[in-house]
């Protein structure tokens, strides 16, 4: 594991900057201009102006052996007290033991490039595996991994002072993404609310947690194709199980929720 809490903004001319540590170079935006926003102020379903569901089990556990049903129901998916409650109930449901749910925002909004970050509190537990990432808008005609994706945050419910964020391409998925560990230092990310995001332009990727940039991906560090230059839509989901953090175990306790203040959108 890493720490790179350390990581300092040394210079910061008209609007960009350059940040490093002994071993990186980092090209930094500043982006300030908001060209969606969702503060999750109206109770009820998510703005279906904005948010879609992914319903089911998807193939093979959603690709990745999950163990849940997606559903749309408010017993797992709501917006209440200004908070998108995103919540996983073991329960027989459908064939499944375990229900939750996965909203996009396919069809709906998708941006190439920008600053896209969201505020969430998220859950514990063995076997838990919340996620905020972005998939490219064409997977529906050359399919994933060719369409891209970027994993915003991924986070294991047993490890909850470590978060993750990823690229995944031709040559470098699943196993073999690109990806790097931010470790919070004297603090947990399942006791209070973090800012999850990356800043995103041609040819590299920024991601930070709350105000620490922490790592930056470009063309030069995958392993294939950079697939990352056009349209992507945002994913927000809460797994159970699954190949990336094994299933839930006596000591994990339901139900759980990932808890969204806001998601938003810059340029």
């Amino acid at each position: 594991m890493q720490s790179f809490a350390a990581l300092i903004l040394l210079i910061v001319i008209g609007g960009m900057a350059v940040s490093c540590n002994p071993d990186e170079t980092q090209e930094v935006t500043t982006l300030t201009n908001i060209v969606l926003r969702d503060d999750f102020d109206v109770d009820g379903a998510p703005n279906s102006a904005i948010w879609t569901y992914d319903i089911g089990t998807g193939n093979n556990g959603w690709g990745n052996n999950e163990l849940q049903y997606y559903t749309d129901r408010p017993e797992n998916v709501v917006v209440e007290n200004g908070m998108l409650k995103i919540t996983a109930l073991q329960e027989s449901f459908e064939g499944s033991g375990y229900t939750s749910a996965r909203i996009n925002t396919k069809g709906l909004y998708a941006k190439k490039y920008g600053r896209f970050e969201a505020r969430i509190k998220l859950p514990w537990g063995q076997g838990l595996w919340p996620a905020f990432w972005l998939l490219g808008n064409n997977i529906d005609t050359v399919s994933w991994p060719q369409c891209g994706e970027i994993d915003i945050m991924e986070y294991r419910g047993q490890l909850p002072t470590i978060t993750t964020g990823s690229v995944h391409g031709p040559g470098y998925f699943a196993g073999n993404a690109i990806s790097k560990e931010y470790e919070l230092i004297d603090d947990r990310f399942d006791t209070g609310f973090h800012v999850f995001g990356i800043e995103w332009g041609p040819n590299y990727i920024n991601y930070y947690v709350d105000d620490v940039l922490y790592n930056q991906i470009t063309p030069e560090d995958v392993t294939g194709e950079w697939v990352f230059d056009h349209e992507f839509f945002i994913i927000m989901n809460l797994a159970v199980g699954g190949s990336y953090v094994g299933s839930p175990n006596a000591d994990t306790v339901f139900p759980q929720t990932m808890l969204v203040d806001y998601v938003r959108v810059y340029q």
